[in-house]
């Protein structure tokens, strides 16, 4: 059983939640097919925070060796965005502890496409704190909730577009295409502090990796049942 796959992740869910669910759907699959099997190899092309929806391209067998140039592919977001405040993981995890920043007035929608303009193209960014980013052999998120500070580096990163879908202040959504390694979290924090308001995620679904989209994609009910090859999306692995 060799091929790929494209899962619509549910929120709450981290995408192992959803390689685990998939791999056992694939074992039973393999078993109903007369093969004894314990386990089936299975990598997904790219995390989703578990508060993210969306596109989460999944690799079985041989095709997990593909996962690296998937995960290297461009990325589509429709992200939601409160320019409010700010919160410690950048996302309405942490919004409990909003930071309220207070303004005079609420930003303009010339003010606002001349932030998100700076944000566009090949940029440096910051990871959140709360990430899985390795700092001395931990993950960030790790060290910050065992109450340690984390100083993270800026990165270079590729937006490649950032459209606005709907604006109406405190509320924004936006449709972006970015490449690797782009955090959307970080992208909502560095506009709220261009615009001197404050920037948290408060909603994110990932629409496509490369020529992956939603319309491919299956609910995670259909792995309650056994996968079959006829299911997976052929893939060449010369």
């Amino acid at each position: 059983m060799n091929g790929l796959l494209v899962v619509d992740k549910p929120v709450h869910w981290t995408s192992m939640d959803v390689i685990r669910k998939v791999r056992r759907s694939a074992r039973d699959g393999m078993r109903e097919a007369g093969h004894d099997i314990k386990r089936v190899k299975c990598g997904h092309a790219g995390t989703l925070d578990p508060l993210a929806t969306g596109v989460l391209v999944v690799g079985i067998g041989k095709a997990t060796k593909r996962m690296a140039n998937i995960m290297g592919q461009a990325k589509r977001y429709v992200a939601d965005v409160n320019l409010e405040g700010f919160t410690p993981t950048d996302d309405a995890e942490s919004v409990d502890r909003v930071e309220r920043i207070s303004i005079e007035a609420p930003p303009t929608r010339v003010a606002l496409d001349a932030a998100l303009s700076t944000l566009t193209g090949d940029i440096l960014q910051t990871p959140p704190a709360y990430s899985a980013i390795h700092v001395q052999g931990r993950r960030a998120y790790q060290l910050v909730r065992d109450g340690h500070d984390v100083e993270l580096k800026p990165r270079p990163v590729r937006v490649d577009w950032i459209e606005v879908l709907a604006f109406a202040f405190p509320h924004l959504t936006l449709d972006i295409t970015c490449g690797k390694g782009t955090y959307i979290r970080s992208l909502a924090r560095d506009l709220g502090k261009a615009l001197r308001t404050g920037g948290y995620l408060t909603g994110l679904r990932r629409t496509a990796v490369g020529d992956f989209t939603l319309e491919q994609a299956l609910p995670i009910e259909r792995f309650e049942t056994p996968l079959h090859a006829e299911d997976l999306i052929p893939i060449a692995l010369d």
